[in-house]
């Protein structure tokens, strides 16, 4: 009886060892892991913004050398980096997209108007980084820069954004610099052409990110109009040019209105904006 006893107590202590084993080997490799992760994902957005290698911008704004105040707002058109957005945008749409994938969030990512496809490639990067496999990035684009303003959209009147060569980049450009950083595969897609064609039929499904970077108040409207419904509670919504670009403003304050949409708007660095959509 004793020595049975004594077995058994022998037992529970083998067993608690062995977990609390475990549970150190679990926190020591995790532990790994999530370093690891942080020391990518910052790499990404540190090379997508061109921080690490400090090129200067396209001299279309004006300024002809690097300049680590206007690239962290992404108030330069850099000349190499893959992406304008600037490192708090940059790192505000890691934030959600992680987010979203910590909390369960259904959908796919999308970003209308990529540019160089800098904001897409971080998002890639991100599900990469957590080994999702169940998720997409879309990349819609006209590839060929921006539209000139159509008399029907008085808002867009006198824009010249259509005038600047610098921001028209060729599709197979874009699939390259996804294609440098090993991103390129199944799980991104390409809807290249103008958002009014392109986004009502496109096969997106529920949306966890939709983030809009059209610059003009028809191109902002077309995503919100075609893509906003598809956009998950919980999910987030955001605005890359909100804070300077009035037609850009103008067409989220207008489309928030005529929807009843009062989630709140939060500011990202004085330029662009994001909500959360309510409902969850």
């Amino acid at each position: 009886m004793v020595v049975a006893m004594v077995t058994t107590a022998s037992a529970r202590k083998l067993r608690s060892l062995r977990r609390i084993l475990v549970a150190a080997l679990a926190y020591r490799h995790y532990g790994r892991l999530r370093r690891v992760r942080e020391r990518y994902l910052q790499l990404m957005l540190d090379c997508l913004t061109g921080s690490i290698y400090q090129d200067p911008p396209l001299k279309a704004l004006g300024s002809e050398s690097f300049d680590a105040t206007l690239r962290e707002y992404g108030w330069d058109w850099p000349s190499m980096a893959h992406s304008m957005i600037g490192r708090r945008r940059m790192g505000n749409l890691r934030l959600l997209a992680e987010r979203v994938l910590f909390d369960r969030v259904p959908g796919d990512f999308i970003e209308t108007g990529v540019w160089r496809g800098g904001a897409c490639i971080l998002l890639r990067a991100v599900l990469e980084a957590y080994e999702v496999r169940d998720r997409r990035v879309w990349a819609a684009d006209s590839f060929e820069g921006l539209p000139p303003p159509d008399a029907a959209y008085p808002a867009d009147a006198g824009d010249r954004f259509h005038t600047y060569a610098e921001l028209a980049v060729p599709l197979e450009t874009v699939k390259h610099n996804f294609d440098k950083y090993g991103l390129l595969d199944d799980q991104v897609v390409f809807l290249k052409g103008w958002f009014k064609d392109t986004l009502p039929g496109a096969r997106t499904g529920p949306l966890a990110i939709l983030r809009m970077d059209g610059d003009m108040y028809e191109s902002t409207l077309d995503a919100l109009r075609h893509l906003y419904d598809r956009v998950s509670p919980g999910g987030y919504v955001i605005v890359d040019d909100y804070r300077v670009v009035e037609g850009c403003r103008k067409a989220v304050d207008e489309f928030r209105a005529g929807r009843g949409i009062a989630d709140e708007i939060i500011e990202i660095d004085g330029v662009g904006v994001f909500w959360q959509k309510s409902g969850r």
